[in-house]
């Protein structure tokens, strides 16, 4: 299939351009390959180990949430220039998508962690340039099940600060790294925050607002999303998609 009808598609499918993102996250295609796309990878990072592990397994284009492009473009030296070597040298495609990612209604980050827990999305939370990026669920469970849910689903043991009820009514969900969206999940209602990671200070502001809050490992609740964008593209272009897991723990 040509690389560009697959952009066009991915583009239009994950609203890349409605949706506003940090400045320099250049969501879509960042690095052009091959004409012709037969067998995607997919990781959550674009590092040099997911490009490297690609090209090695025959990849025609790697995509990703974390792209290349953020704040660095000049000058190209050190690991940024052997991986824009690795990918150029290759003719390897990169796409990225972030925000579009983690808050997209089918393939989102936040979408499949819900569904992962076998939760009910009720509305959304936590505006990000003008759109809710979170989602929250009502739910009748304990701190301590899902907190088990969570382990047994994601492989990874939640962090978790037990700073509101132990009966959870409702769960606030975003992924990654958003731990300063206390103060939107207890607006929306929430008692509980499940994101990725945090700082020293959202302890304290979750203590203070009376709400549970869990962090699931940023890595850990990104890689979700990106897993079902794969899925989604096998089903409907019949292309050979594979995930690079490179888990760093945080």
């Amino acid at each position: 299939m040509h690389t560009e009808d697959i952009v066009n598609w991915l583009n239009d499918y994950l609203n890349v351009a409605l949706i506003e993102d940090y400045p320099k996250a250049w969501n879509g295609l960042q690095v052009e390959g091959k004409e012709e796309v037969f067998r995607i990878a997919l990781a959550v990072d674009a590092c040099l180990y997911s490009i490297n592990e690609a090209v090695s397994k025959g990849a025609d284009m790697l995509m990703v949430h974390h792209g290349i492009f953020w704040e660095q473009t000049a000058p190209v030296t050190h690991a940024y220039y052997r991986k824009l070597s690795a990918l150029i040298s290759n003719n390897l495609s990169l796409y990225s998508c972030h925000l579009p990612l983690d808050m997209h209604p089918e393939v989102g980050n936040n979408t499949q962690l819900a569904r992962l827990f076998d939760l009910s999305i009720e509305g959304g939370f936590g505006k990000i340039y003008g759109a809710p990026i979170g989602v929250y669920c009502d739910t009748d469970t304990t701190i301590e099940e899902l907190s088990d849910k969570i382990e047994q689903t994601l492989q990874i043991t939640p962090y978790v600060m037990a700073t509101g009820p132990r009966k959870i009514r409702r769960i606030g969900i975003i992924s990654g790294g958003a731990g300063q969206m206390t103060s939107e999940a207890k607006a929306a209602g929430c008692d509980t925050l499940l994101t990725g990671e945090g700082s020293h200070s959202n302890y304290l502001l979750a203590e203070e607002h009376g709400i549970n809050l869990i962090f699931a490992g940023h890595y850990a609740t990104e890689t979700v999303g990106i897993k079902a964008l794969g899925n989604i593209l096998h089903q409907t272009f019949r292309l050979e998609t594979f995930f690079i897991d490179h888990p760093t723990g945080l």
